[in-house]
């Protein structure tokens, strides 16, 4: 089975086409990074995969099932760091809090937490290097030690498949290392993992698949293969420069993230 079905999925929001004949296949425990400018419908597109944007026409299937059918039983299975965070740094929680949060929003009222909890907290928090500081407040965190545990709130409930909005956006270098030292860690769990990035380059190492997106897909396939001179001028300009390299070319677009 794989993990990500996507089939002839179009979608025209407020009468402005955001996503058109969008169709691929990802297998399961495969890495894929999506490329592209901004407005060219990559968030939609992990929005689609949740249930939280319905296709106006076409099909989408996470481990066969249909997220616009069945949402919350394909959430149960995915975990989820959107590009902005809504936590309201005012309200007094800590890095233990926020990464329970991740498993209370799968529990019914009232919410007991199990050992097992309790210990899928504390190997996660250690995971994303955070352990030694989970009863320390999320608001003063750095806002890379706040993707960390953002993460690791999307990964307590172990799921199988993984989605990150621009997770290196506000992220220093040293944070960035660590998101990519634990995000190869799941990769070898067998996670499949699905991330939005205007910057490929950190994700070289993991990467199995790109796609370039801009409302339709340019390219999809191997990095060598879909980070091709010609398409990536299609969607960033002649300026982009492409210096060959394996597993994955360099790339630089040019691209700022907004």
């Amino acid at each position: 089975m794989n993990a990500i079905d996507v089939e002839n999925v179009k979608v025209v929001l407020n009468g402005k086409e955001v996503l058109d004949e969008i169709s691929f296949r990802l297998e399961e425990a495969a890495f894929l990074s999506i490329m592209g400018p901004n407005g060219s419908g990559k968030t939609t597109l992990l929005k689609i995969l949740l249930g939280i944007i319905l296709p106006s026409s076409g099909q989408a299937k996470v481990f066969g099932i249909e997220p616009s059918k069945k949402p919350f039983e394909v959430r149960k299975m995915v975990g989820y760091v959107p590009q902005k965070e809504r936590i309201n740094l005012e309200v007094p929680l800590t890095v233990y809090d926020v990464v329970r949060m991740g498993l209370a929003s799968r529990k019914q009222a009232p919410r007991f937490f199990t050992k097992n909890d309790r210990q899928n907290i504390e190997e996660t928090l250690k995971l994303v290097d955070m352990w030694d500081l989970r009863n320390e407040m999320f608001a003063n965190l750095s806002g890379g030690q706040q993707q960390r545990v953002l993460i690791a709130r999307a990964i307590v409930h172990r799921p199988k498949l993984l989605l990150l909005d621009e997770p290196f956006n506000g992220v220093d270098v040293n944070n960035q290392k660590k998101i990519i030292e634990f995000l190869e860690k799941i990769k070898s769990d067998k996670v499949t993992i699905v991330t939005v990035t205007h910057d490929i380059n950190p994700l070289s190492s993991l990467t199995d698949y790109v796609m370039l997106l801009n409302k339709k897909i340019i390219s999809f396939g191997r990095p060598h293969e879909a980070l091709d001179y010609t398409r990536l001028c299609q969607i960033y300009g002649p300026s982009v420069q492409v210096i060959t390299g394996k597993p994955c070319p360099t790339v630089i677009t040019g691209d700022t993230h907004a």
